[in-house]
């Protein structure tokens, strides 16, 4: 399991000062070797699950959920599988930011016809993994998604950002109040936009802003014992976002 996290956005430090979305190339570590590589061949990684999608068949009997995010959504799928039956697909990339997910948006979630999407994201904007972002950017590719997602009859669920203190890969960095102002909006957009709002962050957080202890192996990435807090909120908010009517299709194939 740590091995995973490792691989995640954890295993990285962005190149000090630089704005660039480069990392520190560790030729012994895998996840920034593969991220430098794909900066200009696959910047949104739209590879990663072209064969999965390809290979995914309908289940008529559940309606599909797909989950959008970053490592903190790879690592579920990984870690706890049994979580993601009954046409639950797990479309999260470690590292990734919003602008990333956005531009595979169509591929990784429109192209598969769900009936549900939730979208976590804004860890690693606030980290700046692809270079600086304001908290409005963000904010506009969320937007986005949502947007293109009710365009196509799809319903959302917007996840908190999980509560974390501290990013390992960008030390010195003050997290957790923007993680509380980027919620914040989070939540009242979910109301103003017709989604449901995810409060993971509530649920897992333990004194000030960090994550409750033994709930995460890096003040960041939830361990199988985190995974297990959040299951509940997610279950409750994929029941209130299927009694939702579907948003009535705009888009035009």
């Amino acid at each position: 399991m740590r091995m995973k996290v490792l691989l995640g956005v954890a295993s990285f430090a962005l190149l000090a000062g630089s704005g660039s979305s480069q990392i520190a190339l560790d030729p012994n570590n895998k996840f920034s070797v593969e991220w430098n590589a794909r900066l200009g061949s696959d910047w949104p990684y739209l590879a990663r699950y072209r064969a999965a999608n390809a290979a995914l068949a309908p289940n008529p009997k559940h309606p599909r959920i797909v989950f959008m995010g970053d490592s903190i959504t790879d690592n579920w799928a990984s870690m706890w599988p049994e979580f993601f039956t009954n046409d639950r697909v797990g479309r999260g990339i470690g590292g990734q930011t919003t602008p990333q997910m956005l531009a595979r948006f169509r591929a990784d979630v429109i192209d598969l016809h769900p009936a549900v999407v939730q979208i976590m994201a804004g860890t690693n904007d606030i980290a700046g993994n692809t270079g600086p972002m304001m908290p409005e950017e963000t904010q506009g590719n969320i937007r986005s998604m949502v947007e293109l997602a009710h365009a196509n009859g799809i319903r959302v669920i917007l996840a908190s950002i999980p509560p974390a203190d501290l990013f390992p890969w960008k030390p010195g960095l003050e997290t957790g109040s923007k993680i509380v102002a980027m919620n914040v909006w989070l939540k009242a957009y979910a109301a103003r936009a017709g989604c449901v709002y995810a409060d993971y962050w509530s649920a897992l957080k333990g004194n000030a802003l960090g994550i409750r202890e033994g709930l995460s192996s890096d003040h960041v990435h939830p361990t199988r014992a985190g995974y297990e807090v959040m299951a509940p909120v997610a279950e409750r908010a994929i029941k209130q976002a299927l009694a939702l009517p579907a948003p009535r299709k705009t888009a035009v194939d």
